[in-house]
C-alpha cells in the first residue's frame, strides 16, 4: 500500500507535467485557430455550466472515508452495502445536474444578454448544454472512478487520466485544423469522460472484484453520510465561487475578451493547486485510518509538517519561477496581448500559496468530520468576494476580479483557518511556520538573484527563456538541498533512483 501512496503521489506529478505540457503546446495553437473572443466564449460555458458540478454533493469523500474506515475494520460486507447506496444517490444527483444544468442553459441569454451579441448567446446555449451532459455523466455515474481511488489504486487511475490527456488534443488538434470549434471541443471532451468512466468501471468488477449490494438503507448511517458530505457540499459551491465567480462576473460586466485574459491568468493558479493538491490527496484513506485507530495529535501534526515541507519545495520553485519568468513566459507563449494575465495570476497565488502548502490541513478536518468551521469562515469570505470582484470589475475589470479573490484568500484561507487547525484541532501551526521560514533561504537569494538578472538579460526567444529557466532550476534546486531539505526529503529522491540503479546496474548507488 505504502507503494501505492507513493506511486500515486509520483504519477499525479507525471499528470500535471503531462496536462502542463500539453497545455503549454496545445494552447497557443487553440488561441490562434480560435480567436480570444471564440476563447472567452468556450470558457465563459465552462465556468456558468461548471456549478452544476457541486452537484456530486462531495459524496466522492465520503465514499473514500467509509470505504477506509469499514477496511480497517474488516467489515467487507458493510462496504458492499454502502456503494449500493452511494450508487443510488449518485444516480439521483446525476439527474438533478442535467435537469439543473439544462434550465441554467436554457435562461443564459437573459444573464449575458448585455456583453454578447445574438450569434455568441445562441452558441453559448449550446456549449453549455454538451457541458451540462458531460458533467451529468460524471456525476451519476462518478461511484466507479471514487471506489478506485478510495482502494487506493492511484496507479491505475493516474494511468487513465495520463492517457485521456494524451488523446484529447491528438485528436482535437486535426479537427480545429479542419475548421471545427468550440462545439467539437466539448463534444470531444464528453466522449473522452465517458471513455473514463467505463474504464474505471470495469476495473472496479473485474479487478477490484466489488460488490454493489442494495438493501434497506439504514438511517442513522445515511443521516451520517449526509452531515459528512454537506459539509464538502458546501465547501464545493465555495470553491466554484472562488474559482469560476470571476469569469462569470466578467461575462456579465465585461465581455470575452476581459473573460479570455482572466482565464490565462487563472490557467496557471490551476497548475499550482494541481502541484499541491497531487500529494495531499492521496493521504485521505491514511488519515482516515490513523483517526480511525485514534492517532495522537502529535502524530498528526507531524504528517502536516511533513507534507507541508514537500509541497513547499514544489510550489516555492514554481512561484519563484513565475515571479521571475512568468511575464516573459506569456508574452513568448500566447502573446502581447495577455501580458495582464501576469499580474492577474501573481495576485492571485502569492495568497493562495499558505493555502496550498497547507493542504493536508482539509485532509484533516475530512478524517475526522470536523469541517463545519472552516466551512462557515469559507462560505462567509466566499460571499465577501462575490461583492469585492462585482464592484472591483466595475472599477479595474479582470484586475479587479483577481483583487477580490486574493483579499478574501488572505483573509479567510490563511488568517483565521491557520488560528483554528492551531487552537481547536491542535496542528502544530508554530511548528510548520517554524519549518518554512528556515526552507525560504532559496526562495529569497534565488527571487533576488534572477529579478537582478532579468534587469539585464530579457528572453527574446524560446532558447534565451529556456536557458534561463534551466540555470534557474538547477541552482535553485542545489541550494534547496544544500541548505533546506532533510534527510527524509532527500531520500524520496535518492531511494527510487538507487533502486533502479541497483535493478539496471547491480552495485552502482548514489
Amino acid at each position: 500500500m505504502t507503494n501505492q501512496l507513493k506511486a500515486g503521489a509520483l504519477l499525479s506529478y507525471v499528470v500535471l507535467l503531462t496536462n502542463s505540457l500539453i497545455s503549454i503546446l496545445y494552447t497557443p495553437l487553440m488561441l490562434n485557430l480560435l480567436g480570444q473572443s471564440e476563447y472567452g466564449l468556450y470558457s465563459l460555458a465552462n465556468s456558468a455550466t461548471g456549478y452544476i458540478g457541486v452537484l456530486n454533493f462531495g459524496l466522492g469523500n465520503a465514499v473514500i472515508r467509509y470505504t477506509a474506515k469499514y477496511k480497517a475494520l474488516n467489515d467487507e460486507e458493510s462496504c458492499s452495502k454502502i456503494y449500493g447506496m452511494f450508487f443510488i444517490m449518485y444516480a439521483v444527483l446525476g439527474v438533478i445536474a442535467l435537469l439543473a444544468g439544462s434550465i441554467l442553459a436554457l435562461y443564459s441569454s437573459s444573464i449575458f444578454t448585455s456583453s454578447l451579441s445574438g450569434d455568441e448567446l445562441n452558441k453559448l446555449k449550446i456549449l453549455m448544454l454538451i457541458v451540462t451532459l458531460n458533467l451529468s455523466l460524471g456525476i451519476g455515474l462518478g461511484l466507479f472512478s471514487v471506489i478506485v481511488l478510495a482502494h487506493e489504486k492511484f496507479i491505475f487511475q493516474k494511468l487513465v487520466l495520463i492517457l485521456g490527456s494524451i488523446v484529447s488534443p491528438l485528436v482535437m488538434l486535426p479537427l480545429l485544423l479542419m475548421g471545427y470549434g468550440t462545439i467539437a471541443m466539448v463534444i470531444l471532451t464528453t466522449i473522452i469522460n465517458l471513455v473514463t468512466i467505463l474504464f474505471n468501471t470495469m476495473y472496479c468488477f473485474k479487478i477490484l472484484k466489488i460488490k454493489i449490494v442494495f438493501k434497506k438503507i439504514e438511517g442513522p448511517l445515511l443521516k451520517e453520510v449526509i452531515v459528512f458530505s454537506s459539509y464538502i457540499f458546501v465547501n464545493l459551491i465555495i470553491s466554484k465561487l472562488y474559482d469560476t465567480t470571476d469569469q462569470v462576473i466578467l461575462g456579465i460586466y465585461s465581455g470575452t475578451v476581459a473573460i479570455s485574459i482572466y482565464a490565462i491568468g487563472t490557467m496557471f493558479t490551476g497548475y499550482f493547486s494541481g502541484f499541491s493538491s497531487a500529494i495531499s490527496n492521496v493521504f485521505l484513506s491514511k488519515v482516515t485510518r490513523m483517526t480511525t485507530k485514534e492517532a495522537s495529535d502529535e502524530e498528526l501534526s507531524n504528517l502536516f509538517i511533513r507534507v507541508g515541507r514537500v509541497q513547499y519545495i514544489v510550489i516555492s520553485l514554481a512561484l519563484t519561477g513565475f515571479i521571475i519568468f512568468g511575464k516573459e513566459f506569456i508574452i513568448l507563449w500566447v502573446g502581447k496581448e495577455y501580458e495582464l494575465s501576469y499580474f492577474i495570476a501573481l495576485i492571485i497565488l502569492v495568497p493562495m500559496i499558505v493555502t496550498l502548502i497547507q493542504g493536508m490541513g482539509g485532509v484533516i478536518l475530512q478524517a475526522k468530520n470536523m469541517q463545519r468551521f472552516k466551512t462557515i469562515i469559507n462560505a462567509t469570505v466566499a460571499v465577501g468576494n462575490v461583492f469585492l470582484s462585482i464592484l472591483f470589475v466595475q472599477w479595474w475589470g479582470a484586475v479587479g476580479a483577481a483583487m477580490g479573490t486574493a483579499i478574501a484568500f488572505f483573509i479567510g484561507n490563511i488568517l483565521i483557518i491557520n488560528i483554528y487547525y492551531w487552537k481547536v484541532i491542535r496542528i502544530d501551526i508554530p511548528g510548520f511556520w517554524k519549518n518554512i521560514i528556515l526552507m525560504s533561504f532559496p526562495f529569497a537569494i534565488s527571487l533576488l538573484f534572477g529579478l537582478t538578472v532579468n534587469e539585464f538579460v530579457l528572453a527574446n526567444s524560446w532558447l534565451v527563456f529556456f536557458i534561463k529557466i534551466t540555470l534557474f532550476t538547477v541552482g535553485f534546486l542545489l541550494l534547496m538541498w544544500s541548505t533546506a531539505m532533510n534527510k527524509y526529503e532527500k531520500d524520496l529522491f535518492i531511494l527510487p533512483i538507487n533502486h533502479y540503479l541497483k535493478k539496471r546496474l547491480p552495485g552502482t548507488s548514489i
